[in-house]
């Protein structure tokens, strides 16, 4: 597989990683802005003073920040040992589809059926990806 068609879904993880940040600094401000949080309760790391919208562009920010970390992990080590064929290739772009309805839902909506079986089908799909390379490594 080309250098590309193996990092591309990389690339479009971290970016939906960075969307994330700039709308959570974005309604962060906008509430600090409008006066919904007290600056000063900004002070103390722990404290959530932010409202709901703020509070939910957070959260899928952090969510954006644990799991994705295996799959960066398994794609840099598919591409460095040269085992990413298709069906990997395949798998990462299933995986980053999953974290984009995720994150989509949870700073939107924040149903959380929905973000659930997002979270669940990414989670499965990087299990699955892990396997299947472990596997590759295993018969090569």
């Amino acid at each position: 597989m080309s250098t590309q068609s193996v990092l591309a879904p990389l690339f479009a993880m971290a970016a939906i990683t960075f969307a994330l940040m700039i709308g959570m600094v974005l309604t962060r401000r906008r509430a600090v802005i409008d006066k919904k949080v007290n600056p000063k309760d900004l002070l103390v790391r722990g404290a959530n003073p932010w409202p709901p919208s703020a509070a939910q562009f957070s959260d899928a920010y952090s969510n954006s920040l644990e799991l994705p970390l295996l799959f960066y992990v398994v794609v840099i080590i598919a591409f460095l040992t040269k085992q990413a064929d298709l069906i990997f290739v395949v798998l990462s772009w299933v995986f980053v589809v999953c974290r984009v309805v995720q994150a989509y839902v949870h700073a939107t909506s924040n149903i959380r059926k929905y973000r659930s079986n997002a979270f669940r089908a990414g989670a499965l799909t990087l299990m699955v990806l892990w396997v299947y390379l472990t596997l590759r490594f295993v018969t090569a």
